[in-house]
């Protein structure tokens, strides 16, 4: 009857907390991503990310960019982070 709801889920209820941590790069899946202004002068570095969409119309498209900012969210229970990578379209 009343059964209360996970500490997982609670704490994505609450939001994040209000400070968050900025990187300027990231390692998932084998891949290792660098901000732009990171890899300036470096000889090789990946800055470029693609990520995979849908028009209004349903078709499939790719939304390419130029990473600018590797943002950590982290909620009230320390197991649930969020990273958000603000990019800069590419023509």
């Amino acid at each position: 009857m009343g059964r209360s709801a996970p500490k997982s889920l609670s704490s994505l209820s609450l939001g994040p907390e209000r400070k968050c941590k900025c990187y300027n790069g990231y390692f998932f899946n084998g891949y290792v991503f660098h901000t732009e202004e990171y890899g300036q002068g470096r000889k090789t570095y990946n800055s470029s990310v693609c990520v995979k969409g849908f028009t209004s119309s349903e078709l499939e498209v790719d939304y390419y960019g130029r990473l600018e900012e590797v943002v950590e969210l982290q909620y009230h229970n320390k197991q649930n982070k969020v990273f958000l990578f603000n990019a800069i379209g590419m023509t």
